[in-house]
């Protein structure tokens, strides 16, 4: 977003996202390659055309994505943190959380409940 762009009160920014495999030290029996990648924009998940992903590889990076796609504090481990392991000890699959753009976001788009400002 441009930063002389005001949001509304309404509106927030989310980074999207791109989780890349990056390294394999062992066996990977769910057919993971280098290279291999999903995307989160907003709140939802996609894959490139015709591919697949590791559902354990994916269910290990859940609990991050939303705070990655947040900036934080500088000093937060989640700005100098990117890379997730697999939860497989044999597979020793990595990955890394990579921030591509920025997008706005309107609350009302992305909840059922009314965005109501707050009285200062």
């Amino acid at each position: 977003m441009n930063k002389k762009t005001k949001l509304r009160d309404d509106q927030f920014e989310l980074y999207d996202l791109e989780i890349v495999v990056e390294q394999i030290n062992g066996h990977c029996t769910c057919n993971m390659t280098i290279g291999d990648t999903f995307y989160l924009k907003g709140g939802k998940i996609s894959l490139p055309d015709q591919s697949d992903f590791c559902l354990y590889a994916l269910q290990s990076t859940i609990p991050l994505l939303p705070t990655k796609q947040r900036k934080n504090h500088p000093a937060d481990w989640m700005e100098t943190d990117s890379q997730v392991t697999c939860p497989d000890p044999a597979c020793g699959l990595i990955m890394n959380i990579k921030r591509n753009q920025t997008r706005v976001l309107n609350h009302d788009d992305v909840s059922p409940i009314k965005w109501e400002k707050k009285p200062e």
